[in-house]
């Protein structure tokens, strides 16, 4: 049971095509940690750019999936690398993200066998 996300925006895009569905779940599960990785990284060496990068990379996929939460506080990472904003200003938004995309992700597997 979906409480972590919402693929109500998933379905209507895709016309209730359950191999498309599954498609941007199994994008989700295995490419979205490794971003979430390099914005990790962009942030503890201060590279507003990479982090930028990223962030912006995955900010289509949080709002998709409904994580809205999480999609908020995307954008505060971008709106923070875009003022060069110091480390500590951002950490706990990043965890924050973070923690919910895992929560999503161990949610997806399970109720999708991925």
């Amino acid at each position: 049971m979906a409480l972590n996300y919402n693929l109500s925006k998933v379905y209507a895009l895709s016309d209730n095509d359950p191999e498309f569905v599954n498609e941007i779940l199994t994008l989700f599960v295995t490419e979205v940690p490794d971003d979430l990785t390099q914005i990790k990284e962009g942030i503890k060496k201060r590279d507003h750019k990479h982090a930028y990068a990223y962030a912006h990379k995955i900010k289509p996929t949080l709002d998709l999936l409904g994580l809205n939460v999480a999609f908020e506080e995307i954008l505060q990472v971008e709106a923070w690398t875009k003022v060069e904003g110091k480390k500590k200003d951002i950490e706990e938004t990043f965890k924050s993200i973070k923690l919910q995309v895992k929560e999503a992700i161990k949610e997806i597997k399970k109720d999708f066998d991925l």
